[in-house]
């Protein structure tokens, strides 16, 4: 491996781990503020990043911790993904890439990924379907607006794992007849 090489994958380890502490740092501040907002619900009309959902917990609380619910779970998930690939970057040797920990990686990223195109589209729907009952959801787009991204992205992984699970099958006959 070339040295520049070597200097662009440290990068991007130090990028995902910045991605992967703001994400946990949203993912917290969303669920401390759901925490507070049970115990004091004047709270609501000040939640994390300016959201607002007073008026949907005073109109349908089980509304309210539905669309709450996805956004925590979104939240979650995506900082999920991303320590996942630090579990991934941490622990690759690029001068034997194809290993079974890597294999399994790459799937539980694939599976994670899928999960939030998933839970992103049924979020949208969902609320669609409540939009449509009068309630205010224009600020909430910006928590799941990338589900088919997700899900994209999901099918390019499955590609990149197939790869690497015949790598696998290759280096392990190389290795058994040297």
């Amino acid at each position: 491996m070339t040295k520049n090489s070597s200097f662009v994958f440290k990068f991007l380890q130090v990028v995902a781990w910045f991605i992967f502490v703001g994400l946990c740092i949203e993912t917290g501040a969303l669920a401390v503020n759901f925490g507070y907002s049970l115990w004091n619900p004047l709270v609501l009309k000040n939640l994390y990043n300016k959201l607002d959902l007073s008026a949907m917990y005073e109109r349908s609380q089980f509304v309210f911790f539905l669309i709450y619910g996805f956004i925590l779970s979104i939240s979650f998930l995506k900082a999920f993904l991303f320590y996942e690939v630090i579990k991934l970057v941490g622990k690759l040797d690029l001068q034997k890439p194809f290993s079974v920990f890597v294999s399994k990686q790459i799937s539980r990223i694939r599976t994670v990924t899928f999960s939030i195109g998933v839970l992103s589209i049924v979020a949208t729907r969902v609320v669609q379907n409540i939009s449509e009952k009068g309630f205010d959801v224009n600020q909430l787009n910006e928590y799941w607006t990338d589900g088919s991204a997700f899900i994209f992205m999901a099918a390019i992984i499955i590609i990149i794992d197939t790869i690497f699970k015949r790598g696998i099958e290759l280096q392990s006959e190389n290795d058994l007849t040297v």
